[in-house]
């Protein structure tokens, strides 16, 4: 799958260049395929100085292996100050310390990409605090499809960079928003790399963490996890259904965790005077990979059973991405009583809190609002608006505090 991608322009590009042109150094973390040696490349391109160590080419990896500092020598060979591109560095975690005496030395600057932080973390890794700048990449924003439209709200306005026809929201529902997924011909080649990317996935985690003798448990957990995405997983049945223990579940959930399949999204607890539930929700990085891990069939008839789910999937990953994608220090919670009173999505900016409800329908009415009006009184000092985010045609107004927004509004 490695390269197939079409080069789109990216909301990371530009920081990027001008961290490049400043010859300070940037780490990119995010999912495996989400774009980003295409993205290092095609800013270096720009370069003339530069060296590039692609850590997943077995020849380099082994000798990066057998002797780290290697890479030192190497470099201060090299005429001037390159710029340095490491891929996949979470391949040789040793590698740090000798670029962090590179740029110390102002041997050399770096574009670090990294898929996994599991590995540098149980190593002990240093991730070169206070010397490089850290970003995270994560599959296609709306924005970066050409799919926004004016804006209702001020909260995380952005601008589209592209507009790439032939791909809809409603087939984003199905296959996701990695790039190589948008660049296929047509649904039968998104629905073969979907499968090829699970395979590749699972397989390389199962090697990378020892699980051999765990696959098929692993296997199991994988679609059972799928299929509960965006819920509080019931531990206990996911072990019963696995076959292992709930401690063994909870390490599986933080190997996703940790190689960035999943984001963890937790309870908003500030000040609660009801019963709140307590445990997080995990949402799968991408929707397609979520279907394809789930097992469940990669058709238009997917969204006749399972819209509701995947339109709040796909809005909760927008709001996520494009949080961070500002640069924004926001806090993505959900809210949940123990008498069943529910906002799907609580944005805590730090000053005040804005509940978003989530609807895939295209009308909405406040008798549909119990959860978000239980909310919105419960923390009536921190919160000012609420939003309902719909597949409608227009922004309305419900109340003096409640917006309802199409989805390509936001």
């Amino acid at each position: 799958m490695q390269g197939k991608s079409k080069v789109y322009i990216r909301n990371l590009e530009e920081q990027i260049r001008q961290l490049i042109n400043k010859k300070q150094s940037a780490l990119i973390f995010g999912p495996r395929q989400t774009g980003k040696t295409t993205l290092v490349i095609k800013c270096l391109s720009e370069q003339s100085n530069t060296a590039t160590y692609p850590l997943q080419n077995p020849e380099i990896r082994v000798e990066m292996e057998r002797d780290p500092s290697i890479i030192i020598r190497q470099l201060k060979a090299h005429p001037g100050k390159p710029l340095v591109f490491i891929d996949e560095a979470q391949k040789v975690p040793e590698l740090f310390d000798s670029v962090q005496y590179l740029i110390d030395e102002k041997k050399a600057s770096f574009i670090i990409t990294g898929s996994s932080a599991r590995k540098l973390k149980r190593k002990g890794t240093n991730l070169l605090p206070g010397r490089v700048k850290s970003f995270r990449l994560d599959p296609l924003l709306w924005n970066e499809f050409g799919w926004v439209e004016k804006q209702a709200t001020d909260i995380f306005k952005i601008e589209n960079i592209n507009s790439l026809p032939g791909y809809s929201f409603e087939q984003s529902l199905i296959y996701g928003s990695l790039p190589g997924i948008v660049c296929q011909q047509d649904d039968k080649a998104r629905r073969d790399f979907l499968t090829a990317y699970t395979h590749i996935y699972l397989e390389e985690e199962i090697r990378a963490e020892a699980l051999s003798r765990k696959i098929g448990a692993f296997s199991r957990f994988l679609e059972l996890a799928a299929r509960e995405s965006g819920t509080n997983p019931n531990m206990t049945k996911l072990s019963m259904e696995s076959g292992v223990s709930v401690p063994t579940i909870k390490e599986f959930f933080n190997i996703l965790e940790d190689t960035l399949v999943i984001e963890k999204v937790e309870p908003y607890l500030k000040n609660a005077r009801k019963r709140i539930l307590t445990s997080p929700r995990y949402y799968f990085f991408d929707t397609g990979v979520r279907n394809a891990l789930a097992r469940v069939p990669l058709t238009e008839s997917l969204l006749n059973v399972e819209k509701g789910k995947l339109f709040e999937h796909a809005v909760i990953l927008e709001i996520i991405r494009r949080i961070r994608s500002l640069g924004l220090q926001y806090k993505v919670h959900y809210w949940r009583t123990g008498g069943g009173a529910e906002v799907d999505c609580i944005i805590d900016t730090g000053e005040m809190v804005i509940p978003v409800e989530i609807k895939s329908g295209a009308r909405v009415t406040l008798s549909n609002l119990r959860g978000l009006l239980s909310f919105m009184d419960t923390y009536k000092k921190q919160v000012k608006h609420g939003y309902v985010v719909t597949d409608g045609r227009v922004p309305e107004k419900l109340s003096d505090n409640i917006t309802v927004i199409p989805w390509r509004f936001l």
